[in-house]
């Protein structure tokens, strides 16, 4: 790949890309996608990047597209009792789905983003790694992506070993945002109250009732959409004891101690294999249940619709509607969306039917 439109979103990382691009001899330019009201500043950010770094600049206004392969989803996986992630999405539908379809029908080879991976070909695949800045490593975000996807992405970063290597070297192309801090929010709720944005969208809040893990009701909780599995905090109740959200029956919310949060066996569906189609049988991988865990050894044992992962130890707050993914140490395995054992195993029956 030779012309190579890089994904801007306004900061560093992906600015970062672009220098080293070009330094390298690609015909670089960089794009940014407007995927919400609000997003003009940093769309600004990023064409004023471009501009000092002297490559052309694309703003895609895909409000519409975002709304309907993120939000939407994101506000069904709320309301069917699961906690989403809406960044795996975003790449999968996005970033290396619209948005690389409007690089290639422009005539760019690719896309480069700012992400911490590494992909490499070998034995006709595409395959997914992590990057040398293991603290910085974003492949759990990146393992649902397609050969198709991977086929067509540079991830320049994968070397870079300390994210101040990027920093000092904007600053000495003259970057204006070679200090600009990082943002750790998901982009359309920057202040974290999903529950604030979810209302003030339209959503509905089903109303239920705090319950025992036997049915036992405890009292009225305040809309089920609130509550994530291992919640303590915010639950607005006496329980007596310490209590936690072990997970949700219907609309209603199920509290329990601690130690009920632990389990051996996590159900995954609409996986994503990355070395393979499919495994040919059970295979040994280390897993992540959501982004900030660490590696679990793991048994993967594949189903028609789906996996099964047999935890070597058990895991705290399985939950449904997150992303797992699976790993053979730093090559990724692939990914998938955590279900519960009742929509896993009634998914694999109608797939026989």
């Amino acid at each position: 790949m030779k012309k190579i439109m890089v994904a801007m979103s306004g900061g560093v990382d992906s600015a970062g890309a672009c220098v080293l691009l070009k330094r390298q001899g690609y015909e670089v330019c960089g794009a940014t996608m407007l995927l919400r009201d609000g997003g003009e500043r940093e769309a600004e950010d990023a064409r004023r990047a471009a501009q000092q770094i002297g490559i052309p600049f694309y703003l895609f206004d895909l409000r519409k597209e975002f709304f309907e392969n993120v939000i939407v989803p994101f506000t069904k996986t709320y309301q069917s009792g699961g906690t989403p992630n809406p960044c795996v999405v975003c790449n999968r539908t996005m970033k290396f789905g619209i948005f690389l379809d409007r690089a290639l029908s422009l005539g760019y080879d690719g896309i480069a983003t700012g992400h911490y991976a590494r992909i490499f070909e070998k034995n006709g695949r595409f395959l997914l790694s992590a990057a040398d800045d293991r603290a910085k490593d974003q492949t759990y975000m990146l393992c649902m992506l397609s050969q198709y996807q991977l086929a067509h992405t540079v991830f320049p970063l994968a070397e870079v070993r300390d994210k101040n290597e990027i920093r000092q070297m904007l600053a000495q192309e003259g970057l204006e945002l070679a200090k600009k801090h990082d943002s750790q929010d998901i982009c359309f709720v920057p202040d974290g109250d999903y529950m604030g944005y979810l209302t003030a969208h339209g959503l509905q809040p089903q109303k239920g009732n705090y319950i025992t893990s036997d049915g036992k009701v405890i009292a009225p909780h305040k809309g089920m959409e609130a509550y994530t599995t291992g919640q303590r905090r915010g639950l607005g109740i006496a329980f007596g004891e310490r209590a936690y959200v072990l997970g949700k029956r219907g609309t209603d919310v199920i509290l329990g101690a601690e130690e009920q949060l632990y389990s051996n066996r996590v159900f995954v569906t609409e996986v994503n294999y990355i070395p393979f189609d499919r495994p040919d049988g059970p295979i040994r991988v280390q897993a992540k249940l959501r982004y900030t865990t660490k590696f679990s050894d793991a048994l993967l044992i594949p189903h028609e619709h789906g996996c099964e992962l047999l935890f070597d130890e058990p895991q705290r707050a399985v939950t449904s509607g997150q992303t797992a993914a699976f790993y053979d140490g730093e090559l990724v395995i692939g990914g998938g969306r955590i279900c519960t054992e009742e929509s896993f195993f009634k998914e694999n029956e109608n797939e026989k039917v």
